[in-house]
């Protein structure tokens, strides 16, 4: 899997492009926009966490 990021400052540009982009959806291109990279990006950086189970958590809840 191959990630482009872009940063649009016009908006007719950007209106361009994600018309563009919503034509290949189907070819299987994801489209993330704004807020939502940053979000997938703190996630990918959370997968190698180490995790503990939900009742552990909650008796260190204090």
């Amino acid at each position: 899997m191959e990630t482009v990021t872009l940063k649009i400052t016009n908006d007719a540009v950007f209106e361009k492009i994600l018309w563009l982009l919503n034509h290949i959806k189907e070819d299987g291109v994801e489209i993330v926009i704004g807020s939502e990279a940053k979000d997938l990006e703190l996630l990918k950086a959370t997968r190698d966490d180490e995790s503990i189970p939900f009742d552990e958590y909650l008796k260190n809840e204090d």
